[in-house]
């Protein structure tokens, strides 16, 4: 939620500049400048460009009121002059819903759609191991001595990548922001790509962990430097729909690796060489011309997009450039306070970290995501254990997907028109509760193993998380931490330090099922039935302290004048989410 002038006192002083400084008669008739057209009402947020109401029009005014109308506060808050943008920024600037919608829909178009494209052909890179075991993979590792070597060596090799992803979330979205995210984004896909491409040659234990370590380094930060980057172009009630659009191009990975890898597995005795081979390696390939052509595909800025490879005008016209800046800037006063080639100092780290009004998030972060986790983890080898055969392993995991896709994007859609964060991301725990209590009292081992498949793709269908080897992350709780960070900086750490507690949660999982347990899981699954408690609590606890929070400053904003408020505004815009004058979303 960006900073707020609440409504009365925008609209009063508003109204005092309109009787004063803009109330001026139009240019020609007495010498004077033309008066500037009026703002738009304010409106019920759209999240969507496609929304509609019965009072729609889509030519009234839709450039909504900010602090940039209140005199004496606007100077505060404009942009620092090295913004990249700056050029674009005018206050008195006015423009349609029609304008508006038709700039969103472009932004999608040409923004949207390529990051979730690159997201695909990175999930494409880190989904191929899953793939993979339904081969004889473990058997050329030499991990297959016993049962007990299996899952310590699969379930280090899951841990020591969560760990290294983790440990790569800071340099790479450091490296992000002093480099900007159109230049990082694509060096870094190519680099694993190059990494992941390797592994075609991998002949020992040792060289695999070695190659799952080098890749979640070079993969880490991808995610929050990627929603750090759409940052630039949507307004922050914008994202939570289009993170879950992103997430869904993992999903849709998800689906083509499973479809690819069927093909590819059946390469085998090519060249004399297994097909897991073929399918690190072709996959690996594809995911660096996707880099390639990331470099072509991402312009740094709304108001950069002109390139030889993009037109020597760029994507969008001047116009189309004054809304984007405009509407965003009006919305977050705070995107003007760092330009996208602004490295971040130890002083802005510092204070990132120490926020505290974010830490609720990330202990969600860290345990929301396992009770699905370590069921996926083991998906492919489940069914292998149930007797499907290598291929019909592979297919058998796209019905869960297909449903999975359904349910995020509905319930990002819910989260959005009712702007009840917690509650609806709550709902991924009560989805997973029925499927985890009967894994957890029916014997799987004496019923009919389609009917088992079934009920792990039904709990593996749970809505906003988003599942995979490990894939980690779901667009509520993300577009949440945006939301609530309110700077740059915070925006960009927050995303990082989220994903790192993600990551923690990951190794978790990777040692909740074990050997000794197997092939029930009793044990393991009564851990996940008490930690989808523990994640009801956590976001009951998170609700609660957000609407403390606000309740707080709304008591201690009522009781200032006008004027103190005015004051107050005027002092500092530095002060992100501890400003008085934000309210945090919950």
């Amino acid at each position: 939620m960006a900073t707020i002038v609440p409504d009365q006192l925008a609209a009063k002083q508003v109204a005092d500049a309109e009787e004063t400084e803009y109330a001026t008669e139009p240019k020609g008739a007495s010498g004077g400048q033309p008066s500037l057209l009026p703002l738009g009402e304010p409106q019920k947020e759209k999240r969507f460009w496609f929304q509609r109401d019965q009072k729609y029009e889509p030519n009234a005014i839709a450039t909504q009121p900010s602090v940039f109308d209140v005199p004496n506060v606007a100077t505060q808050y404009k942009p620092r002059e090295d913004w990249e943008n700056l050029h674009r920024f005018d206050p008195s600037a006015r423009w349609t819903w029609g304008e508006e919608n038709a700039v969103i829909r472009k932004i999608d178009w040409k923004i949207m759609v390529w990051c979730s494209f690159m997201f695909t052909a990175m999930e494409l890179d880190r989904a191929n191991l899953s793939q993979a075991l339904t081969d004889t993979f473990l058997e050329d590792m030499h991990i297959t001595t016993n049962a007990n070597s299996v899952y310590k060596d699969y379930n280090l090799g899951n841990t020591l990548y969560a760990l290294c992803f983790l440990i790569g979330e800071f340099p790479s979205q450091l490296l992000a922001k002093w480099l900007g995210p159109d230049r990082w984004i694509p060096t870094q896909i190519i680099l694993f790509s190059v990494v992941s491409a390797s592994q075609y040659a991998l002949s020992s234990r040792s060289s695999f962990l070695a190659c799952r370590a080098l890749l979640a380094l070079l993969q880490g930060g991808f995610i929050p430097e990627v929603v750090l980057y759409l940052s630039y172009f949507y307004k922050h009630h914008e994202l939570t729909l289009r993170l879950a659009i992103f997430w869904t191009g993992m999903m849709i990975a998800d689906i083509l690796a499973a479809i690819i890898a069927f093909g590819l597995l059946h390469m085998r005795g090519v060249s004399g060489q297994p097909g897991w081979r073929w399918l690190f390696l072709i996959e690996g390939l594809i995911t660096g011309i996707v880099g390639l052509f990331s470099y072509v595909l991402m312009p740094p800025g709304p108001t950069q997009t002109a390139h030889w490879s993009r037109g020597k005008n760029g994507w969008f016209s001047a116009r189309e450039e004054t809304i984007m800046v405009n509407r965003v800037i009006r919305d977050d006063p705070s995107k003007g306070t760092m330009h996208n080639r602004q490295p971040i100092t130890p002083k802005l780290l510092w204070m990132s970290l120490t926020d505290t009004d974010l830490w609720p998030l990330y202990f969600i972060g860290l345990t929301f995501n396992i009770p699905t986790l370590c069921p996926t983890q083991y998906l492919t080898l489940s069914l292998r254990g149930l007797g499907f055969d290598t291929f019909h392993s592979n297919l058998l995991t796209i019905p869960y997907l297909v449903l999975k896709i359904i349910n995020m994007l509905a319930l990002a859609t819910l989260a959005e028109m009712t702007s009840q964060l917690a509650a609806c991301a709550s709902i991924f725990q009560f989805w997973c509760l029925p499927f985890l209590i009967y894994l957890r009292v029916v014997d799987t081992t004496h019923v009919s193993k389609w009917l088992t498949w079934a009920m792990i793709s039904l709990l593996l269908a749970a809505p906003l998380v988003c599942v995979g080897v490990p894939k980690t992350g779901h667009p509520v709780q993300v577009g949440w931490v945006s939301r609530n960070a309110n700077t740059v900086r915070s925006r960009a750490v927050g995303a990082a330090l989220y994903n790192m507690f993600l990551q923690a949660g990951v190794m978790i999982s990777s040692n909740v099922y074990r050997a000794d347990d197997g092939p029930r899981y009793r044990r393991g699954n009564s851990i996940l039935l008490g930690l989808v408690a523990l994640n009801l609590v956590l976001y009951v606890t998170a609700k609660a302290y957000y609407v403390w929070r606000n309740r707080v400053r709304d008591r201690r904003w009522r009781a200032m004048s006008p004027e103190e408020r005015v004051a107050y505004l005027s002092e500092s815009q530095a002060r992100g989410n501890r400003g008085l004058d934000f309210r945090f979303a919950s």
